[in-house]
């Protein structure tokens, strides 16, 4: 769970976001193993540690494999580029293709779990977006453009806890956080922000601040409430803490338009979002599922990942500052006609300021529409990972790669250490990763254990412990695989 606040800093105060640690071991498989098997001491046991995970992982691999096939041949019926073809060919009744994708529904969401993802729910989603960062328009999705049936038929049969409020639309899976960084002067958007508070000064002398304090926001949520409870724990073992610097938390001047500012903001690591377009006929049923994945997407710009996203127009505050900046200058200009001539400078200011905020309201909007473009090419070309069938494939690979770092790494440990309940064994895991590699993660004992288990490497005693049986055992029960078969024939045939 997502959580966001103030922390105090000597007499700052900085804006965090808090964000519970996940299960994803972050070491590259290969890193994990090459160091566990030097820290083991005697040549021989190494040896056979190597063997034993080679076959830990082959066997994993082949438990999965049924299973992904089936998703893979469902998915070859839903793909958008050529399912449509393949359903024509099967001349299945629209009763049993509504349940052909509502099994594929059941596989994805499946691997996305085993692959660590977690579907962002509707706290996240409006702590990630109670900020600003680089995207500065109000982005809202066509609702009219999406299919709202397949997402709620799935979630009525399987229901969750806090989910999103576009759960029958689209779904967002996120997985791991980072940050981002953007060095730059900003004087467009200083000049907007320094414009903005001066305009709010004028409204407070005025007195109009009243009518117009209902300040439409850019997103259709409120912010969360700060909460300074929840910083004191910012050292609980199982959150991270990220920092949010946003310009205009920062203190501005005149003078400080020429110096270069860093603004900050974390990261999903990766997004994926699942979701169907509405048909596009009467007759015509579009059965295409979307799956997109994507890779370090800022929070707070989170809306260039949506679907079928409306183009972006005027917002209303911007359309109050043009009203009330033209009744502002009438009022000025009325009150002046009872002077004398001398005072037509002082109307011909008035009239120019007026004329001229209205003018560079106007920019500012075509400036922040040309970048929200650059940001949606962006997020297409270098943020856009994959989609379909290959961001299917990827998740696959991902499942195993995770499956077997959590094997390997508990039996270690139990190999190590000997006899450790489960509470132990996360927490010595957890040490290891720490130490061993300074990355943090909530690691997934029971699902370690139970691939221990299943694999028949592990024993447990009668007051839960467990203890790992010898190298050599383990290699015998796991017994040679296809794929050691497959190498060794292949190694005669290659030798001379």
């Amino acid at each position: 769970m997502a959580q966001s606040g103030l922390e105090e800093k000597g007499h700052t105060k900085k804006e965090v976001i808090r964000i519970e640690r996940e299960s994803v071991i972050p070491v590259l498989k290969p890193r994990l193993i090459m160091t566990l098997a030097n820290l083991i001491k005697h040549s021989a046991d190494r040896v056979d540690f190597l063997k034993l995970c080679k076959r830990i992982e082959y066997t994993i691999r082949a438990w999965y494999l049924l299973q992904f096939e089936d998703m893979m041949q469902l998915y070859s019926l839903f793909d958008p580029v050529s399912g449509a073809q393949k359903l024509e060919q099967q001349k299945l009744p629209p009763e049993e293709v509504d349940q052909l994708e509502q099994n594929f529904l059941v596989y994805l969401f499946e691997v996305m779990k085993k692959s660590n993802f977690k579907i962002a729910t509707q706290e996240e989603i409006d702590i990630a977006l109670s900020g600003q960062y680089l995207l500065n328009l109000p982005i809202t999705v066509n609702e009219s453009k999406l299919d709202k049936n397949l997402l709620k038929k799935y979630f009525e049969a399987h229901p969750q806890d806090n989910l999103p409020d576009f759960k029958d639309k689209y779904i967002i899976f996120r997985r791991g956080i980072g940050i981002d960084q953007t060095t730059d002067f900003f004087i467009m958007e200083k000049v907007d922000m320094l414009i903005a508070r001066f305009w709010s000064y004028i409204l407070r002398i005025t007195r109009l601040e009243k009518f117009l304090s209902r300040r439409p926001k850019r997103r259709n949520r409120k912010d969360p409430k700060t909460d300074d409870a929840f910083i004191s724990e910012s050292e609980d073992y199982q959150d991270d803490v990220y920092e949010r610097i946003r310009l205009e938390k920062m203190p501005l001047r005149f003078g400080s338009l020429l110096n270069k500012n860093t603004i900050q903001e974390p990261t999903f690591d990766r997004i994926i979002v699942v979701y169907r377009p509405v048909s596009h006929g009467p007759k015509t049923k579009e059965r295409g599922i979307y799956v997109k994945h994507f890779k370090n997407i800022p929070m707070a710009d989170m809306e260039i990942v949506l679907p079928e996203k409306k183009n972006p127009g005027l917002t209303p505050m911007d359309w109050v500052k043009f009203l009330g900046s033209a009744i502002v200058g009438l009022v000025a200009v009325a009150s002046s006609l009872d002077v004398n001539t001398a005072d037509l400078h002082i109307i011909g200011a008035v009239l120019s300021t007026v004329i001229g905020y209205i003018v560079k309201t106007y920019f500012t909007f075509q400036q922040n529409l040309v970048q929200y473009q650059n940001l949606i090419t962006q997020s297409m070309y270098d943020k856009q990972l994959d989609s379909g069938k290959g961001t299917l494939l990827h998740l696959c690979d991902d499942v195993i790669q995770q499956e077997v770092k959590e094997v390997i790494l508990s039996f270690f440990i139990l190999m190590e250490q000997g006899k450790a309940n489960r509470q132990e064994l996360d927490q010595w895991c957890e040490e290891l990763l720490r130490e061993e590699f300074g990355e943090r993660c909530n690691f997934d004992v029971d699902d370690a254990v139970q691939k221990l288990e299943k694999l028949g490497i592990i024993t447990k005693d009668i007051i839960g412990r467990y203890q790992c049986v010898g190298l050599k055992r383990a290699n015998e029960i796991i017994g040679i695989t296809t794929e050691e078969v497959v190498l060794k024939a292949r190694q005669g045939n290659i030798a001379p």
